[in-house]
């Protein structure tokens, strides 16, 4: 009787490693072809936007070479419109305090910069 139930058990857990052995092979093979067809697909769309968003991120990255300009206010400043290095240095005070995150400090030390 021990021996039936032994024989059982050893079945019933190697039926489950069987399975999921073969499970993930299938899954993997299914996933890579998927993945490579939609490469594909997405590379040809989105190769228009990646030279926009590197453009962005290099205007973005000029934007920190400024005194007292981060990561964080970079973007603000990008997202607020200003395009360039030189219309920040040229914004009047109150255009640089609309900016989100943008303090007087921040005015003061660009104001130095500019002189």
């Amino acid at each position: 009787m021990f021996s039936k139930i032994l024989k059982k058990v050893k079945l019933f857990f190697g039926k489950k490693e069987v399975s999921k052995a073969t499970k993930p092979k299938k899954i993997t093979k299914a996933s890579k072809t998927s993945k490579s067809s939609k490469a594909t697909k997405t590379a040809k769309v989105s190769k228009t936007p990646k030279g926009k968003k590197q453009e962005v991120k290099l205007l973005i990255e000029s934007f920190t070479s400024l005194p007292g300009i981060g990561s964080k206010s970079a973007k603000a400043f990008y997202e607020a419109g200003f395009k360039s290095t030189n219309q920040i240095i040229s914004a009047n005070d109150e255009e640089l305090l609309a900016v989100p995150g943008v303090g007087i400090n921040l005015v003061k030390k660009l104001r130095d910069y500019k002189s």
